[in-house]
């Protein structure tokens, strides 16, 4: 029977291997850098700007780095554990068509609202399109040559005739 050994990512620097992150399970598909800590959200919470709407608030502050980095936030107040998910999840949606990559050294924390798990990502995307606005971030759906979105709202009904 043979036996099956890997080395870790950090035993291959020690060994001065460095590991190829290029490749699968890379930084390629990342759609954003996460706000990870307390005291971050807490940051941007004190010294951000907020821009309001009543599916969604916005809080906003420059930094001094490259990045923008952006927080999700959604409290027990939501509901229960699906809805906080789906609220969370329709925000990555709508978020995703947006914002742009290189929109300089931002902290964005979006926190969802008590109406946002019962929205569909086509209403949220023009809450954030407007919030957006407002805050004077550039909007890359609205950009020459952006693609359509791929939420879009239903097509209207024409009203019966009698």
């Amino acid at each position: 029977m043979s036996a099956f050994f890997c080395y870790t990512d950090f035993e291959l620097c020690l060994l001065g291997r460095v590991p190829d992150f290029t490749k699968k399970g890379g930084a390629e598909g990342v759609r954003y850098r996460p706000i990870r800590r307390n005291s971050e959200y807490g940051r941007v919470y004190a010294r951000g700007k907020s821009y309001v709407n009543p599916a969604l608030v916005l809080y906003v502050l420059k930094t001094r780095g490259k990045k923008t980095r952006v927080g999700l936030t959604a409290t027990k107040k939501i509901g229960h554990a699906v809805q906080r998910n789906r609220a969370r999840r329709v925000m990555k949606a709508a978020i995703d068509e947006h914002l742009d990559y290189n929109i300089g050294g931002y902290d964005l924390v979006f926190v969802a609202r008590g109406i946002t798990p019962h929205l569909k990502s086509w209403q949220l995307s023009e809450v954030v399109a407007k919030l957006f606005a407002q805050a004077g971030l550039p909007d890359k759906a609205k950009q020459p040559g952006a693609k359509p979105p791929a939420t879009v709202p239903p097509a209207q009904k024409p009203a019966p005739q009698e």
